[in-house]
Order: structure tokens, then C-alpha cells, then sequence
């Protein structure tokens, strides 16, 4: 590292940061200049979030590498205690509770505990005597992960819940997760969407039971993930009925977002319309007909895309999507890099968040996924996402920093 710390910073990770901030703040002024509230209440909001962002990012880089590992389990029992606060004492909103109100501070621990979960997990599986392949080991990965996707689920908050499970996956393979761990992972995903039809169902699970007599597994483990399979498809009528009634209508609107144009629809269709009224080079910053008249609920959160789409076109989008595909290139290219296991891991997992969040945002913008109320990273309002936001870029430049370190 050069004597001048502040030279062996990760000034291209700043760099597609600070844009992707930039873009956000142009959008969400955009969104919400024409507001109850002072004209630039939610922009100065988020504008002052970015920069205590900025200087906790920066704070972050220069920390001793060998905290950060040391802190993770504190840090993952404080979010998940928080959590439970929440449960107890959270403030609602849009029928959830969701957040912890201190003053005139609202934090969303749900956030926070994205990082807190997948510096858990990495700091187990970078253990010595851990191996992923044994299932106790196994199942105490999947055990971290599912008590704050419980916990978050309960509020209710099941978009930000699934981006816990989303983790698993990536975690498990980067860590040298088996073939046959992998296919009872992903699997019961797709018993759970074929079990809605009876002869779709049957026919999958004739090939899964093919599937596991070629894999020569013992026979317990074999009858076991057989039978998980058949509780999953039994299980899965009495999940839909324990659903919230707007989630259940969320899910059925994006199959056809149509047959509810004046509902639940309605978000969906103007969405798309913003994005299609666009063009290739869009309205014009302050010009988009569907943002200012605000015909699109949302508009500053969860479909912020739909207004740069609106107002900068297919070009500004395509600038959006290089930025956060250049961003996440970056982050594999990191994570294969270091030399330290956990740091490893706990860059796969962030750019797992990303990743999740950046596909299901934009998704559900353009009506491939969907409303599931995630908001799109580094760009969305949204106080306590924007700063776990930068907490993750302060921890991968502590990383980056410190990329020949073995161990922390």
C-alpha cells in the first residue's frame, strides 16, 4: 500500500458511485420538485444523505481490515435484535411496520441488515475447520440467513425478505458449495411455481426423482430431498392463503397487469408508458409529461427508473444499465482478486444485493417482475437504503485497500 493512503483508494469504484448518485439526485429532484412539501424537500433529504454517505464510506476504507471480520457477528446480533424492535415497536407504513423511530430520525434495520447477514455468513464460512460440504455447516449458513428473512417477512416486507434468499445461492457457490447442495437449493423454487398445476407438478417430480437416483446419493438423503419436495407443493396453497391481500393482488396484476387498468394495474401501465414515451433521446430533465403531472405513484422510490426513462430516453437508460453492469463486473473482478476468503465472500454477497435489486426494480418498471417495492440502488429516495448503500462500497474499498491481506 503507498505511504499516501488516500492514493491507494478505489477511485474507479468512486467514480461509478458518485455517478450513479448524481443520476439519482437529478431523478429524484426531477420527481419531486413539483411536491407539497418545499419544492426541495426531498432532494435536499436525499442530497444530504449522500453526503453523510460519502463520508461514511470514506471513514469506512481506513478502518483496520482485521475489525471488519472481527465486528461481523456483533454487528449481524445488533440488526437482527433490531428487527425484533421493529416487530415491537416499528412506526408503519403502507401497512407494514417497517421502521424504528428515534425523534425525527425513521431508520429501516431491514437495510442495514442486508451487510450485517452476508458479513455473518462470510465470516463463518471463512473459518478454518468450516466445511460448506458438511451438512451441519450447511445448515448453519442457511440458518443466518433465514432468521432475518423471517423476521423482515413478519413486518410485512416480503420484497426485502427474498433479497435474503436471493443471497444464498451465490454465498454457498463462491464458497465451494457441491453440485448436488446446489440442485436441492434451487429446485424446490421450481416445485413451488409448478405446484399451482397439478400436471405440471407431477411431471417435475418424476424428473426430479430421476434426477436424485443418478446423483447415487445415500438413500436418506435421497428420500429426504424427495420428500421436502412433495412438502413444498403441499405447502404451498396454505403460503398463498397466508399472503397479504395486496401482495397476492401484486403478484396477479403482473401476470396481467390489464384486467385492473384503474387498480392495481395502474402502476404498472403508466410505468410503461413513461418509459415508451421516451424515445431514444426522451423529453427532456423537467419535461416528462407522465412525471410532472404525476400520473405515476411512486415516481421518487420504487419507480424512479421510469422517470429517467421518461425524460432521458433509451439513451439515459442505457447509460443507467452500462453503469450498474460495469459496477457489477467490477465487484466479481474484485471479489476474485483479494486474497482474504471472507473479504471474498462478502463482496459476492453485496454485489448479490445489487444484483437482485437492480434485475427486480427494473423489472417490475417495464413489467417483467413483479411491484414488489424495492427500490433501485444508488438511485431511489430512500434515507437508510442509500446508506447501506454506502456502508457496502466503504466495506469494498476497506477491501480493495487491503487486497493482499490474507486474514483479517
Amino acid at each position: 500500500m503507498p505511504k499516501n493512503k488516500f492514493l491507494s483508494l478505489n477511485f474507479i469504484l468512486v467514480f461509478m458511485v458518485s455517478c450513479l448518485v448524481s443520476i439519482g439526485l437529478m431523478a429524484v429532484y426531477s420527481a419531486t420538485h413539483i411536491a407539497v412539501q418545499s419544492s426541495a424537500y426531498y432532494f435536499s433529504r436525499q442530497l444530504t444523505v449522500a453526503i453523510i454517505g460519502l463520508i461514511l464510506m470514506f471513514t469506512l476504507a481506513f478502518i483496520p481490515f482485521r475489525y471488519i471480520q472481527r465486528s461481523s457477528y456483533l454487528f449481524y446480533g445488533l440488526s437482527i435484535l433490531l428487527l425484533i424492535f421493529v416487530l415491537i415497536f416499528g412506526s408503519r407504513g403502507f401497512g407494514a411496520e417497517r421502521w424504528l423511530t428515534i425523534g425525527s430520525l425513521k431508520l429501516q434495520p431491514s437495510e442495514f441488515c442486508k451487510l450485517a447477514t452476508i458479513m455473518a455468513v462470510a465470516a463463518y464460512l471463512s473459518k478454518s475447520d468450516v466445511d460448506i460440504n458438511r451438512f451441519k455447516h450447511f445448515l448453519a449458513v442457511i440458518g443466518l440467513i433465514i432468521v432475518p428473512f423471517v423476521l423482515i417477512a413478519r413486518q410485512p416486507d416480503l420484497g426485502t425478505s427474498l433479497v435474503f434468499l436471493a443471497i444464498i445461492l451465490p454465498l454457498l457457490y463462491w464458497s465451494g458449495l457441491n453440485l448436488f447442495y446446489l440442485f436441492v437449493i434451487i429446485t424446490p423454487l421450481f416445485t413451488l411455481v409448478l405446484s399451482f398445476n397439478f400436471y405440471a407438478f407431477l411431471i417435475w417430480m418424476i424428473v426430479v426423482f430421476i434426477i436424485l437416483i443418478l446423483s447415487r446419493q445415500k438413500p436418506i438423503i435421497l428420500i429426504s430431498v424427495f420428500l421436502l419436495h412433495i412438502f413444498v407443493g403441499l405447502i404451498t396453497p396454505i403460503l398463498w392463503g397466508q399472503l397479504k391481500p395486496y401482495q397476492q393482488q401484486r403478484i396477479l396484476t403482473f401476470a396481467n397487469p390489464e384486467a385492473d387498468p384503474q387498480g392495481a394495474g395502474y402502476q404498472i401501465i403508466q410505468s410503461k408508458v413513461a418509459i415508451g414515451s421516451g424515445g431514444i433521446w426522451g423529453k427532456g430533465f423537467l419535461e416528462g409529461t407522465q412525471t410532472q403531472l404525476r400520473f405515476l405513484p411512486a415516481q421518487h422510490t420504487d419507480f424512479i427508473f421510469s422517470v429517467i426513462g421518461e425524460e432521458w430516453g433509451f439513451s439515459g437508460v442505457l447509460v443507467v444499465m452500462l453503469l450498474f453492469a460495469l459496477l457489477l463486473l467490477y465487484l466479481i473482478y474484485l471479489a476474485s482478486l483479494v486474497r482474504s476468503k471472507f473479504a471474498s465472500l462478502v463482496i459476492v454477497g453485496i454485489a448479490t444485493v445489487l444484483f437482485f435489486h437492480i434485475v427486480v426494480n427494473i423489472g417490475m418498471t417495464i413489467g417483467l417482475a413483479p411491484v414488489t417495492g424495492l427500490p433501485l440502488p444508488f438511485i431511489s429516495y430512500g434515507g437508510s437504503f442509500l446508506l447501506s448503500m454506502f456502508l457496502m462500497m466503504g466495506i469494498i474499498m476497506n477491501f480493495s485497500m487491503n487486497r493482499y491481506s490474507h486474514s483479517v
